[in-house]
């Protein structure tokens, strides 16, 4: 059975509600900017550039059509957005991708390092969308739905975009079991805090970096909430021995959220599947 999901999203230290966790990611993000990019490829290893490559090619088919309506949620500096670009289409009228964050200071790097009229870099909340109902063929988001204030309410704006028959993806970071989850723990709660706060001069955000991760839904519990959320054909596809993963689902062809079958808690999840 899958166990009680207990996260209703990120908390930082000091947060008491959603409101104070929002304003709090935020700034952190915003004060990070400036090291993030160097400090992430650092600490993943360089793993990180393969995790985005992977999850854009899951949805290769989608980036392949030169209409279709694509956003990059909590984008950062951009690097799932330009993986998501490198499979497009290089043909005159092509709809450009549009990446979303709230972190002005990331966004400005952002468009820095992909400074084309290909991508459209806007500040905005991923809990409150400036898209229009069924509006977007593909979602994506990579190492950002986790810092979201209420999990439950990110899905559920995803679906509002989402276009009838549409996907999304979210690439997360997670906890692997048995002994690369071990190695990973002592790895990720007591070396990667250090070495982050040294590379970014701001070690409370690299102490929250593992927080954050042992707070979110496990593989079964997440697809519980996509499920719940409405959306069909929810799985995870680990990489890396299960250190991160991508959660993809499908918006059914319903014309009404009324009419979406909701599943409950305790219901089995799709798929689950580890690729190494």
């Amino acid at each position: 059975m899958i166990q009680p999901i207990i996260a209703s999203g990120a908390r930082p230290a000091g947060s008491e509600d959603e409101q104070d966790a929002s304003v709090a990611v935020q700034r952190m993000f915003n004060e990070i900017a400036a090291t993030y990019d160097r400090a992430n490829h650092l600490l993943s290893l360089g793993l990180d550039r393969l995790w985005w490559r992977r999850s854009a090619r899951f949805f290769a088919a989608i980036l392949a059509r030169p209409e279709a309506q694509i956003v990059d949620l909590c984008c950062g500096t951009g690097d799932m957005t330009g993986a998501l670009l490198n499979l497009r289409p290089d043909v005159p009228g092509a709809t450009p991708l549009v990446g979303v964050d709230f972190s002005a200071q990331m966004l400005s790097r952002a468009r820095q390092k992909f400074a084309t009229p290909k991508i459209i870099f806007i500040e905005g909340d991923a809990l409150r969308l400036p898209f229009p109902d069924g509006s977007i063929d593909l979602v994506t988001a990579a190492f950002g739905f986790r810092n979201l204030s209420n999990y439950a309410d990110g899905l559920a704006e995803i679906y509002r975009v989402l276009r009838p028959g549409s996907q999304f993806g979210i690439l997360e970071c997670n906890q692997p079991s048995g002994l690369v989850g071990v190695l990973y723990l002592i790895y990720f709660k007591r070396i990667l805090p250090i070495f982050g706060g040294l590379i970014s001069g701001k070690p409370a955000a690299y102490r929250y970096l593992p927080e954050s991760v042992e707070r979110f839904p496990r593989p079964p519990q997440m697809l519980s909430l996509i499920q719940a959320a409405g959306f069909t054909g929810a799985a995870w596809t680990g990489y890396t021995f299960g250190a991160s993963g991508l959660y993809h689902a499908t918006r059914p062809e319903y014309t009404s959220r009324r009419d979406t079958p909701l599943c409950s808690r305790d219901a089995r999840p799709s798929s689950v599947n580890v690729r190494l």
